[in-house]
């Protein structure tokens, strides 16, 4: 094994239509027009010594090392910054440059520190390796004089040296290396958008800088990374090389964070893992990360992870370790006993939405193969289930139109409930950088969001809707593009069904919900409106990019359904920089939906009651599967308190912490006879477990994951499990314990399985993706290079359907007692319930959970920045502390969920959309008040939860 090496061609590739044809050192070449000399040299193989120049940014042209000659031109010109010409002669290599260079480099060498030795970067560093490239064997000059190396020259304190930064938890900062090559400023500024660093002082006294000569954890730095990576020195280096040294082998993975699916090369030394460097040919993020998946894996080896399987009779006893085969034997005996007393319908499964393709096939097979009912739902259910009921609704499909490269040739943007720079950062800053560009935002959601103004990019349009309300809100907008002609006629009586949409364009017509109308309930002024649905209309492309400020409500469904409707009513379907595209929350949501993950779907969405669907399992399986569909969770959980439904399998869930109404949940589950908990932690579920199987990372496993924009992507292990087995293991253990006669060997095998029994994943086997690197799925027969674009000679469906939206107040209503609307979301720093993140070193970020409540509200209410304050519903209360911010509008408050100590989803109502039943977590009546401490509630879960992790010493267990 060895590293993975990516050819860093100087300077990005150039997207001109016409080809130019040139010589480079006697070799001829022909490139796009607009290309530098630099890339075109590269792409021959020719190496022209550079500094600042790297392909992930624009040229810069400072370093003054790519100097070429150009015959019949004067001078020296930077190959960088140059483009080529139609017949150009160019020399790369003659004594006048190479004289040029070693002067250059003399200058450079002078004032940096000679440690080559000693440096982290040794080995990884692109001033030695330039240095060796021109040829350098002395230093004239000397390295005496000012500089910024020694922090004393001859006794006398240096001002211009400067300490090293070691502030931000994942890397250093040391200014004695900086050659001022403005890589790392250029890459904030250009790849991340964040606009964090500066080049401080003029000439000599140039240093790079975090914001106003602050510390980088102080700084507007996000720690994504992309400094580090563009770093040619050991100026930026993370931390975990200079503690192991560098890595000596790397293999291509895929991040298990968000839904953007980012593909990492993990360098390791052994079985030790140094860094995750954004991986650039991977097509999700382009050579992009965030500080989740570059630098937050900590958590795999923390010490809170369990290792062995566990075991115990009641909940209230200490959990007492056993062998694996001892925990196989014991579930499927207490299951086949559950199902014996209760009926077959007594037990469940809970597939992850964190874990690989496979492992959630085969969690679903399990439950329809070998507990022989339906009862399988998913986390999705929690968030984009409304997407997969809209879209195929409207469109035919489950699934987002588009990839993430289409954000580069939109024009107009609708971002509506969604907060891209914190939950999907590297598509965030896609986004930015398009918006930079010229594109023109329009951003509908309560909350002033970072997209609406961050550093160069301010949202043409921000409409702050009332919680709750989106569906009024949408209509509205269509009403206006209707009503005055802005609608796509052509595109609709091509692609949809006319009918439909006169019936649709009647309805939104109708006056009651025109902007005036509705601005009295969505709290967003006509005007607004008005011209945001014109500036949609007409502005171009347009996408819309929407997350689970849309699904999570009660009219969630509806909500997507009036999506759609605006898109197709736009013509903004079917081609490049258009389309719908549902931000997904977790690394792999859109790949347990398609894997067959809800109760009355099978893989490839698919319903149950199908015959012909179910006969082609039936026939692979050798078993006859239940034509009808199993409960959902919050079913599951009512059949439990009801004293129906005895025992689950819970893989990689926390529904405990994630699902709503957290008394309910655990009033279920204290019910069941058998939960099993597979997890890497004893998370909050694993307070009501009877028992533990300790799960696998993603970098112990081998798989695929699906991301956002349907694409799958090769998950690869890079280290034995440290429990033991893979997630796919544990599952196929636990059903041959049960009596299935499974023999996979890896996990091929069982995507094999998947293409041979999914229509839409037909051609997909490890040895397709190995060739592709990833591919969006449908991948068949009909689209063998997959899909990358949906929709785009006709729907899936056929004619594109519109739908009538009928905005339907939801029954949370505020009043004199609750006056207040919670709205929740996430953080940058954190992912999901926090299992992970809380277990990194991002806890620095967000110690805690934070209550965002309006100027107005906090001080009509006596509550100050930083106070501990109470926060009820009618469902529950609990405390947190305040953070006054005009973020939020009067009327709400807005938190994240990432800590169990605040457990946001006590709060949290039993309501639901109506078609899904997935909770609306962004509407609760709500009142806040001043609070001394923690909620009686909280005290008794923090005991409750203390006793349930008790593990009893091998001794305590014997006895």
């Amino acid at each position: 094994m060895s590293l993975v090496h990516e050819i860093d061609y100087g300077t990005p590739a150039s997207r001109g239509q016409n080809p130019v044809t040139l010589t480079i050192d006697g070799r001829a070449i022909t490139v796009p027009e607009g290309t530098s000399i630099m890339r075109a040299s590269m792409e021959v193989g020719i190496r022209i010594p550079k500094l600042c120049a790297t392909d992930m940014v624009d040229a810069f042209g400072s370093c003054r090392l790519c100097l070429v000659e150009v015959e019949g031109r004067n001078g020296t010109p930077s190959s960088c910054t140059t483009p080529v010409a139609p017949a150009m002669v160019v020399h790369t290599q003659t004594a006048r440059l190479k004289d040029i260079r070693r002067g250059v480099m003399e200058l450079y060498i002078s004032d940096h520190p000679l440690d080559c030795l000693t440096c982290a970067a040794n080995g990884d560093c692109e001033l030695q390796d330039m240095a060796g490239a021109v040829g350098l064997r002395d230093v004239r000059y000397g390295y005496g004089g000012s500089n910024h190396v020694r922090a004393r020259d001859e006794g006398t304190p240096n001002a211009r040296w400067m300490l090293k930064d070691e502030s931000n938890p994942y890397f250093t900062y040391d200014p004695s290396k900086c050659i001022v090559c403005s890589r790392c400023v250029r890459a904030c500024e250009e790849v991340q958008g964040t606009f964090a660093l500066t080049i401080e002082g003029r000439g000599f006294e140039s240093r790079v800088s975090p914001g106003a000569h602050e510390p980088f954890l102080e700084s507007e730095c996000v720690s994504c990374g992309a400094c580090v990576q563009a770093c040619p020195t050991g100026t930026l280096t993370e931390k975990s090389v200079i503690a192991i040294g560098q890595p000596e082998h790397a293999t291509v993975t895929t991040c298990a964070y968000c839904g953007v699916g980012c593909s990492f090369k993990a360098e390791m030394r052994g079985e030790e893992l140094v860094r995750m460097v954004p991986f650039k040919d991977g097509q999700a993020n382009r050579g992009h990360s965030c500080v989740k998946g570059r630098f937050a894996y900590g958590y795999a080896t923390h010490r809170d992870r369990i290792l062995n399987p566990m075991i115990r009779e009641r909940i209230s006893d200490p959990w007492r370790e056993v062998t694996w085969e001892d925990a196989f034997s014991y579930v499927a005996s207490q299951f086949r006993q559950i199902q014996y007393q209760y009926g077959r319908e007594a037990i469940g499964g809970i597939t992850s939405s964190r874990c690989t393709n496979e492992e959630t096939f085969l969690v679903q097979k399990l439950i329809r193969a070998g507990f022989r009912n339906n009862n399988v739902d998913t986390c999705a259910r929690v968030c984009h289930s409304p997407t997969g009921y809209g879209l195929g609704q409207a469109f035919g499909t489950s699934a987002g139109t588009q990839n993430f490269d289409s954000v580069e040739h939109t024009d107009v943007v609708i971002v509506i409930g969604a907060n891209p720079t914190d939950g999907h950062p590297v598509f965030g800053s896609r986004l930015k950088k398009r918006l930079r560009q010229g594109a023109k935002l329009i951003v509908i959601d309560p909350r002033r969001i970072d997209l609406v103004r961050t550093p160069h990019v301010e949202a043409a349009y921000h409409l702050p809707v009332k919680p709750g309300t989106n569906v009024a809100l949408l209509t509205a907008l269509a009403h206006v593009i209707v009503t005055e002609g802005l609608f796509a006629e052509s595109f609709i009586r091509e692609r949809c069904d006319w009918s439909e949409f006169q019936d649709w364009a009647g309805f939104v017509a109708d006056d009651a919900r025109s902007p005036e109308a509705t601005e009295i309930f969505t709290g967003v002024a006509a005007d607004l409106v008005r011209g945001a649905a014109r500036l949609f209309a007409t502005g171009g492309n347009g996408a819309i990019y929407y997350g689970l400020g849309v699904t999570e409500h009660s009219q969630g469904s509806t909500t997507v359904m009036a999506i759609a409707n605006l898109a197709m009513a736009t013509g903004n379907i079917g081609r490049p920089g258009v389309g719908v595209n549902p931000l997904r929350g977790q690394n792999n949501v859109q790949g347990s939906c398609d894997m067959g993950s809800f109760p009355h779907e099978l893989p490839g969405y698919r319903h149950i009651s199908d015959d012909a669907t179910r006969d082609i399992f039936e026939k692979l399986w050798g078993v006859t599967l239940s034509k009808e569909p199993g409960l959902r969770i919050p079913n599951m959980l009512d059949a439990a308190v009801e004293g129906s439904f005895k025992g689950l399998y819970i893989q990689g869930e926390d529904i405990l912490q994630s699902d709503p109404d957290t008394k309910h949940v655990s009033a279920g589950l204290a019910a069941m006879e058998c939960v099993v908990v597979h997890d890497l932690f004893l998370n909050e579920t694993a307070n009501y477990a009877h028992v533990f199987l300790p799960g696998s990372t993603f970098l112990e496993k081998d798989g695929t994951f699906t991301n956002a924009e349907r694409r799958i992507n090769r998950v690869r292990k890079v280290m034995t499990p440290k429990n033991g087995y893979a997630d796919w293991e544990v599952t196929q253990k636990l059903a041959q314990a049960m009596g299935l006669e499974w023999s996979y060997t890896h996990p091929s095998q069982i995507m094999d399985e998947i293409a041979a029994t999914t229509p839409s994943f037909a051609l997909v086997s490890y040895d397709y993706l190995e060739r592709m690197g990833s591919v969006q799925w449908p991948c068949n027969e009909k689209f063998p290079q997959g899909s990358p674009v949906m929709h785009v000679d006709g729907f899936v469906r056929g004619k594109g359907k519109f739908i009538r939206t009928e905005y339907v107040a939801t029954d949370e209503r505020t009043g004199p007692r609750f006056p207040l609307l919670l709205t929740t979301g996430r953080i940058l720093s954190q992912y999901n319930v926090g299992a992970q993140t809380r277990r990194t070193e991002n806890i620095v970020w967000h110690a805690e959970d934070r209550l965002e409540i309006h100027p107005h509200d906090a001080e009509q209410r006596g509550i100050k920045d930083g106070d501990f304050v109470k926060l009820a519903s009618r469902s529950g209360d609990t405390t947190l502390r305040a953070l006054i911010t005009d973020r939020v509008a009067p009327g709400v408050v807005y938190t994240t969920f990432h800590h169990p100590d605040t457990q946001a989803n006590v709060i949290t109502t039993d309501f639901s959309d109506w078609a899904t039943n997935c909770p609306e977590y962004k509407v609760t009546a709500v009142q806040v008040s001043p609070s001394n401490g923690p909620s009686e509630w909280q005290s008794d879960y923090e005991e409750q939860a203390r006793r349930s992790r008790r593990i009893a010493t091998r001794m305590e267990a014997a006895e």
